[in-house]
């Protein structure tokens, strides 16, 4: 009895062994020789290629990729950088290019909005404008004061040099102010144009015939 019970650990001792050892995954790759080597563990001979992991039953479960130095590995992980920062620019490019077609999707909505910011710049423009008359009616009101006092400027009243001055300084402002408008206007212009450029090409692309967009485009110019 003792006998038979000995024997049936030892049996079962095998079993448990054998079980284990066939659980183990395998390694297997080719050499720098060319000979391929299989391991019941990562390959040292390999540790500059690709590996392969194997299931007990010969499926592939992983690739394991060559050891890198500290160097391979900061460029390898500088190139990926590189990678995500293209595609997340392409990605933001198709954002842009999508929101800039659903808010222009016709030739005349896309010229109508550039007309709207012209005209609303030609409207301080002409306020400007209009006030910059005023002051030089103004001053040819101050320079009749002043006549009586040509011969000699130093006896003008105080009250009527800050006039001018202020006057002065004032038509300044105004000036600079109707070039900054006009600047305006060519920036406005250039935007609408460059922004007509892309969407020409996403109309095409979205079905929009071609001469539609031809004739908006020779009436921006005009």
């Amino acid at each position: 009895m003792l006998l038979r019970t000995a024997s049936t650990v030892t049996c079962i001792s095998f079993m448990c062994l054998t079980g284990h050892v066939a659980a183990q995954n395998i390694y297997t790759c080719v050499d720098g020789k060319g000979r391929k080597i299989t391991a019941d563990r990562p390959i040292i001979e390999c540790l500059d290629r690709t590996q392969q992991e194997l299931s007990p039953s010969g499926l592939v479960r992983r690739q394991m990729g060559p050891s890198l130095t500290a160097q391979e590995r900061a460029a390898l992980e500088a190139k990926e950088k590189a990678a995500a920062e293209v595609r997340a620019r392409e990605a933001e490019e198709k954002r842009r290019d999508r929101a800039l077609l659903q808010r222009y999707p016709r030739p005349a909505v896309h010229e109508q909005e550039r007309a709207t910011a012209l005209a609303q710049i030609d409207e301080v423009i002409k306020a400007a404008s209009k006030r910059t008359v005023e002051l030089a009616e103004q001053r040819k009101s101050i320079n009749s004061e002043l006549e009586f006092y040509e011969k000699d400027p130093a006896k003008a009243p105080p009250a009527l040099k800050r006039r001018a001055e202020e006057n002065d300084s004032s038509a300044l402002v105004q000036k600079k102010f109707i070039q900054d408008q006009e600047q305006e206007k060519r920036r406005v212009n250039q935007r609408f144009d460059e922004e007509l450029v892309k969407l020409k090409q996403l109309w095409a692309i979205a079905g929009m015939p071609a001469a539609a967009a031809s004739d908006i485009a020779g009436t921006a110019k005009n």
